[in-house]
C-alpha cells in the first residue's frame, strides 16, 4: 500500500525544453578542452566495467580531499548531493527539519519522503532568514535538522551567518548547503570540521561535471563515519570516480579558469539586466541570476523560449511571482539572453 505522504509528494521539476541556449540548470557552460577529454579516454579505457567499482571510492577521496583543502576521512561521498540530503534526513535526529524557503525544493521533498515533519518558514523582504519567526515556529514544532542553502539557490544570495548559528545553538543539526561555493568563497567548512552540529554540502555539478552525479558531504572524522554507515553500496559509478578524479587534479586549472569567467559574466549581466526598464534584478553570490518583470512569469518564459533561449519559471516557489532564473553562460549566450529578454518585456510591454 503507498502511504499517503506519497500519494501527494510533488516531484522535483526540471526544465526539459529544447533550446539553441540552454541556461535553466546552473552548469557550467565551458566544454572541457580537447587534451582533457583524450586524458579522460585513456583512462576509461582501462576501467574494468565489468567489475563493480571501488566502493570507499578511494583514490577519487584522495583527490577531492586535495581539492578541498580537507582529509579523506572527512569525507562522505554520494551519487550527487541530492542522495546525500536523503542521507542526513534519516540520521540527523527524528524531530522535525527546518528549512527557510523559498529554497532547493529536495530538502522539502527528502523530509516528506521520510514522513518528518516540516517547519517551513518564508525569508524576509531581503531573502534572509526570519529570524524572530523561525525561533518561534521551532518552539512550538521542535526540530533536530536545519537546512541552509548558502548561497542561497534560487535566490542567490547568502543568509546570515550570525542568524544560521542562533538556529544551530538550538540544538538543530545544520547542514550548509554550499554546491555555489566556487563562485561565492564564502564557506562554513571551519565549523564542519570542528563540531559535531554542522556538516558542509560540495558539489562537481556546478563546476563542469553535472552528468557524473557527484556529491560531497564534509564534516569531522567522527561525524562523517556515522553518516557513512547509511550510504548505498556502490553508490558512485566506476566512470564517475574515474573521470572526476582526472577533473580535480589534472583538471583543475580548467576549473578555476572557467569559474573566474563566469563570475565576471555574472557581474556583467547583472548590470546590464539593471538597465532594462521593468525589469528588477537580485544581487547573486552563485553562477545564476534571479529576476522579476511586471508580467507573469510563464509568458516571459515562453516568449524568451520562443527566441531560443532556455531559462527557469521559478514561480511556483513561495514568495517568487513572476520571478524567473537565469544560469551565467558563455558571453555569446548572455547576450542572446539579453537580447531575448529586451525584446519579450517589449512585446508584451
Amino acid at each position: 500500500m503507498i502511504p499517503d505522504r506519497i500519494r501527494k509528494l510533488k516531484p522535483y521539476k526540471t526544465e526539459t525544453s529544447r533550446a539553441r541556449v540552454r541556461l535553466s540548470s546552473n552548469e557550467l557552460p565551458y566544454e572541457i578542452p580537447r587534451w582533457l577529454r583524450e586524458r579522460i579516454k585513456e583512462e576509461i579505457a582501462r576501467t574494468p566495467f565489468e567489475r563493480y567499482p571501488d566502493p570507499t571510492a578511494g583514490e577519487l577521496k584522495k583527490a577531492l580531499a586535495d581539492f578541498f583543502g580537507v582529509g579523506e576521512e572527512n569525507l562522505v561521498l554520494g551519487n550527487g548531493s541530492d542522495e546525500i540530503i536523503y542521507y542526513l534526513s534519516i540520521v540527523a535526529g527524528e524531530g522535525g527539519v527546518y528549512i527557510p524557503v523559498p529554497t532547493f525544493p529536495m530538502y522539502e521533498i527528502s523530509a516528506e519522503v521520510l514522513g518528518r515533519p516540516k517547519v517551513t518558514v518564508m525569508v524576509d523582504r531581503n531573502f534572509d532568514i526570519d529570524l524572530q519567526e523561525t525561533l518561534r515556529r521551532i518552539e512550538e514544532i521542535p526540530c533536530s535538522l536545519a537546512y541552509f542553502s548558502y548561497p542561497n539557490n534560487p535566490t542567490g544570495n547568502l543568509f546570515s551567518r550570525d542568524k544560521i548559528a542562533s538556529i544551530r545553538e538550538r540544538g538543530l543539526f545544520t547542514v550548509v548547503d554550499e554546491a555555489y561555493y566556487h563562485y561565492s568563497g564564502e564557506t562554513f567548512l571551519g565549523d564542519a570540521l570542528s563540531r559535531d552540529d554542522t556538516v558542509v554540502l560540495r558539489t562537481l555539478s556546478k563546476i563542469g561535471m553535472a552528468g557524473l552525479r557527484v556529491g560531497v558531504l564534509i564534516a569531522r572524522e567522527d561525524v562523517a563515519r556515522e553518516i557513512d554507515k547509511v550510504r548505498l553500496p556502490f553508490n558512485v559509478t566506476y566512470p564517475s570516480q574515474v573521470i572526476a578524479k582526472v577533473m580535480v587534479t589534472e583538471g583543475r586549472e580548467f576549473i578555476e579558469e572557467s569559474v573566474r569567467k563566469v563570475v565576471a559574466e555574472r557581474e556583467r549581466v547583472f548590470h546590464e539586466m539593471r538597465n532594462l526598464e521593468g525589469v528588477e534584478v537580485f544581487p547573486s553570490a552563485a553562477n545564476f541570476i534571479l529576476f522579476r518583470t511586471p508580467y507573469p512569469a510563464d509568458l516571459v518564459h515562453s516568449k524568451i523560449l520562443e527566441k531560443g533561449v532556455l531559462i527557469r519559471d521559478m514561480s511556483y516557489l513561495p514568495g517568487l511571482d513572476r520571478c524567473l532564473r537565469v544560469s551565467v553562460g558563455k558571453p555569446e549566450e548572455n547576450d542572446a539572453f539579453l537580447e531575448a529578454l529586451y525584446r519579450s518585456i517589449r512585446d508584451l510591454g
